[in-house]
């Protein structure tokens, strides 16, 4: 008896877990803005993704970086041209979750356990 018990409880508990969406491939490519907090201050940057390279505009300056696909919904990027040691450092994106036209993911500079979380929305052409 002890072990129906148990076994409805756990079907029970693990039916109305529902995965978040994650319709990574919907955004692989094209073009994005994200939005963050500098010292206080909202800042705003847009990128272009292709399938290997991502370029961002922050601040009137563009910057561009390598991407490299782990799986669907995580990726490597590292800049190419990194003017510093701090840009030198890649970092590991990995989609969380995803809407019709934004996703949620967590990122870190590789080998950091320190991680972020962020919300990108996907621009119309």
């Amino acid at each position: 008896m002890k072990k129906i018990i148990v076994f409805v409880a756990f079907f029970a508990l693990t039916s109305c877990f529902e995965a978040p969406e994650r319709n990574c491939n919907d955004f692989r490519t094209g073009k994005f803005k994200f939005e963050h907090e500098i010292d206080g201050v909202k800042k705003s940057t847009t990128f272009i993704r292709s399938e290997n390279q991502e370029i961002d505009f922050f601040e009137g300056k563009s910057d561009t970086s390598s991407i490299r696909w782990i799986n669907d919904c995580e990726y490597i990027i590292q800049k190419i041209n990194p003017k510093n040691m701090a840009e030198k450092k890649a970092v590991s994106i990995k989609i969380l979750s995803t809407t019709e036209d934004s996703y949620t993911f967590e990122f870190n500079v590789v080998g950091s356990t320190e991680k972020q979380v962020g919300t990108v929305f996907k621009l119309k052409n």
